[in-house]
């Protein structure tokens, strides 16, 4: 059984791949309740599901209290699943600032969009929670700034989900590049492709009354709503979402970072724009970058309508050293000499698809 502190001590040096979770009849009998951390999961459509299945995984030590959401029929679709998974039924709450009242519970997760990560997470800091927080851990550097100083402050632990961290595959291939694998490596390339459909022009249309669209938009200016905006195309209003670069580039360039240990860039260049079609949406369909760290440098491509694949795969990195290259993804890695010649590789096993990193593509 893994206790209380252990767990604590788990989350704080980062199972970024979220391996928390529980099982139990009832809240009044779990056996040694006292070691079992309580969790509120806040934001419940999509990546919550992730958060459910690694809750599940580690049964001994998390009981999950309470599921929030401000629409209730994901709300109750949410807490149906949760009872199925789990094997009992938590409470439902739909202001997540009444969770954060509450003295029975130790952390919170946060799946909501981008606009709410960081408020959401500095306040549950404030209130004497741990959190986790989904990718990216702040609508814009500012607020991921005051996040950084609120943990500070209060103490309390946080971690971002950028899941291939903990990939173990992944955490290999970066410890053999940085062992010399390939050299001295110093570029590396990654992209994320897709085949996003139009979001059309919204219209404003009365609210369903299965919304509390105040509370949605929370501390974002108001905006009438539209019928184009939910359940996912939010990602693509600058008001609340961050675009692609951030909902899956992040990913890519995270471990293009990490395997030629950089950290802030000295210079960053981007040129894209909204080219495949012409509606609301406000970032960037496809786009190119360039992050450069002295003697090394990483880029990044983004084509959010267009399918065309590098490499055959939807996404993934390249790193380049001076003795060869390696190619790496969620289904594993794949090791090649100066001249492009194979020389090893390492599978997972089942393939993941574009679709199955992203939840639903609109």
């Amino acid at each position: 059984m893994v206790t209380r502190r252990e767990f604590l001590d788990t989350l704080a040096v980062g199972a970024a791949g979220l391996a928390i979770s529980s099982t139990a009849k009832s809240y009044g009998q779990i056996m040694g309740s006292n070691e079992r951390l309580n969790f509120a999961v806040i934001g419940l459509n999509g990546r919550a599901y992730a958060h459910l299945s690694s809750l599940k995984a580690n049964q001994d030590a998390a009981h999950i209290a309470y599921v929030c959401d401000v629409e209730s029929n994901i709300l109750a679709r949410f807490a149906a699943a949760t009872k199925q998974t789990m094997g009992y039924a938590p409470a439902m709450e739909k202001d997540f600032r009444k969770i954060l009242e509450r003295k029975d519970v130790d952390a919170i997760t946060i799946a909501t969009p981008d606009h709410w990560h960081a408020p959401m997470a500095i306040l549950g800091l404030k209130a004497g929670m741990n959190v986790y927080v989904e990718k990216p851990c702040s609508h814009n550097p500012g607020e991921g700034a005051l996040l950084v100083e609120a943990q500070k402050k209060y103490g309390k632990l946080v971690q971002m989900g950028t899941q291939q961290r903990s990939s173990a595959h992944t955490i290999d291939i970066v410890n053999k590049i940085h062992n010399g694998l390939i050299g001295r490596a110093y570029f590396a390339k990654c992209w994320y492709d897709n085949t996003r459909k139009s979001i059309g022009y919204g219209k404003v249309v009365p609210v369903p009354g299965t919304l509390d669209w105040d509370l949605w938009q929370g501390p974002a200016p108001r905006q009438p709503y539209k019928d184009n905006v939910q359940p996912y195309n939010w990602h693509w209003f600058r008001i609340w979402g961050t675009g692609e670069a951030l909902n899956n580039g992040t990913h890519e360039l995270d471990v293009c970072r990490w395997a030629l240990g950089v950290d802030y860039p000295d210079r960053v260049t981007a040129s894209g724009g909204r080219y495949a079609f012409k509606d609301d949406w406000q970032f960037y369909d496809s786009i190119v970058t360039s992050f450069e760290y002295g003697d090394k440098m990483i880029s990044w491509t983004g084509a959010s309508c267009n399918g065309m694949h590098t490499y055959n795969r939807g996404r993934g990195s390249v790193i380049e050293g001076t003795e060869g290259s390696v190619l790496v993804d969620r289904d594993g890695y794949e090791v090649y000499d100066l001249k492009g010649k194979k020389t090893g590789e390492f599978k997972v096993g089942k393939q993941t698809s574009t679709a199955d990193l992203i939840g639903p593509t609109p």
